[in-house]
């Protein structure tokens, strides 16, 4: 008990610390890191095509979109270890495939159904921003996963895209 209440004061003040530094605007960062989930999204549409057409010009675009992809990721994640890269890009990948999941169910007039895919969008979200800005490492994502709502919050506070 004494260790879960330690790592979660080292939590806690991590926070506290990104708060108080000057200039933590994650608001560009949030739009990069939207841009990369969509261009993960190209790469699935161009192979699915490619397959489904027998049309390799859109295998060789595949390679086109994954090269911007894997800059863009870069400027998210310059200082990566281990498997933190593809933890990375998976994470966007599954956020955005939750909100489209989201999106197909609300237009189906599902909004509950959606909602709960909007709010596992987000969860897993704010834990590729944990990852990103180093709160919480490759090895502890699996407590992150059980608890993330303090991890949703700091998002909220600190990628707001509205702030200027």
């Amino acid at each position: 008990m004494d260790n879960k209440k330690s790592s979660q004061d080292q939590f806690l003040a991590k926070i506290a610390e990104l708060k108080e530094k000057s200039g933590v605007d994650l608001s560009t960062g949030e739009d990069l890191s939207l841009a990369v989930m969509n261009l993960i999204s190209l790469e699935e549409h161009f192979f699915f095509t490619g397959v489904k057409t027998h049309k390799d010009e859109y295998f060789d675009t595949v390679v086109e979109i994954r090269e911007m992809r894997k800059s863009l990721l870069a400027e998210l994640m310059p200082h990566h270890e281990g498997e933190t890269w593809c933890i990375s890009k998976h994470l966007l990948s599954t956020a955005m495939r939750l909100v489209e999941v989201g999106n197909k169910l609300q237009s189906e007039g599902k909004k509950n159904e959606a909602k709960k895919m909007f709010e596992r969008a987000y969860k897993v979200y704010s834990i590729f921003w944990a990852l990103k800005l180093k709160l919480i490492s490759g090895s502890t994502i699996k407590n992150a996963v059980a608890g993330s709502t303090t991890l949703e919050n700091l998002v909220s506070k600190l990628a707001d895209c509205c702030d200027e």
